[in-house]
């Protein structure tokens, strides 16, 4: 049988750039071997599929599929999965806020719409609050892991593991231009791991580029060999804990801190993702990603 599915490009408002992603809104109820052998077909880094709400009072339940395995949250498929819902008209026009079931639970997702146009024009995904910890204190080897120098890696800030529902290895890096030296030997980065007594992690690389500006300006890159993907263009689920470990590290302060992550540039995929983050003193209270989506093509799968 044939079955139907939409090709959008997430955090970029033009087609073919951005991350893309899969959407299947009206899928049987396959099994997990089926959705897993899909997203390995369609090898984007995301295919979502989306099944009627398990909570009272979401819009829809959203199963999320890499390469390599399922995942209970993650930022460019909520996303994009809301833009594929509202160019179906699932969400009426102007409606402000929805929720969508996912593996962490019932996750909010803020609308904001472009009245002459009569289509969603952005969306800002809540995502739980972060745990920090623990840091990597082999900075010198987790940074050749990378195929850098360690003074290539920020002395200011700790190569730590921050999670909003997914954990990442984050290294701050001195420059834009070491985010793009930086090449994964896994082989390495799993001995940095096993080292600290942690599993395996996702790598995610970033500088600051512009410090005093609103929103505060940044450039990374997301390396997730272990799940089966190389490099990623844009991840929403690693700009939350992002934004999270910049303002608990001093970055930004203030009861709500901006950021605009540039990501996918190396790729020839660029993403522009938003990130906001709400504070009280210490205690990080709110963490958004947002950004927008465009819908790239239709297909059908035969399976």
């Amino acid at each position: 049988m044939s079955f139907h599915y939409l090709h959008l490009d997430v955090f970029t408002p033009k087609p073919l750039s951005g991350n893309q992603l899969a959407v299947f809104l009206d899928p049987p109820r396959w099994p997990d071997e089926t959705m897993q052998a899909i997203a390995r077909e369609i090898a984007f880094s995301e295919t979502t599929f989306v099944y009627p709400p398990s909570h009272d009072g979401s819009l829809a339940q959203v199963r999320i599929f890499t390469p390599g395995g399922e995942l209970p949250m993650a930022g460019h498929p909520t996303i994009g999965t809301t833009f594929a819902l509202a160019l179906r008209e699932r969400i009426p026009h102007g409606t402000k806020h929805v929720v969508l079931d996912l593996g962490v639970g019932p996750t909010p997702v803020d609308l904001e719409w472009d009245g002459a146009a009569r289509r969603l024009r952005f969306a800002w995904m809540t995502q739980p609050r972060p745990a920090f910890g623990p840091r990597l204190e082999n900075r010198e080897e987790a940074a050749r892991a990378l195929g850098l120098e360690p003074a290539d890696l920020a002395a200011d800030l700790p190569v730590e593991i921050v999670s909003c529902g997914v954990p990442f290895a984050y290294l701050p890096l001195v420059s834009r231009h070491a985010v793009d030296r930086a090449r994964v030997d896994r082989a390495r980065w799993q001995g940095v791991c096993a080292a600290n007594s942690v599993e395996e992690h996702k790598i995610f690389v970033f500088s600051i580029e512009e410090r005093n500006t609103t929103p505060i300006r940044l450039y990374s890159r997301m390396f997730a060999p272990l799940i089966g993907i190389a490099e990623d263009p844009g991840t929403g689920g690693a700009s939350g804990p992002l934004g999270s470990y910049l303002v608990r590290h001093g970055v930004a302060s203030g009861p709500v801190s901006d950021f605009l992550s540039h990501q996918g540039v190396a790729m020839h995929r660029p993403c522009e993702i938003s990130i906001r983050i709400a504070s009280e003193g210490t205690d990080i209270t709110r963490v958004q990603i947002g950004g927008t989506a465009t819908l790239a093509g239709e297909a059908t799968l035969r399976v």
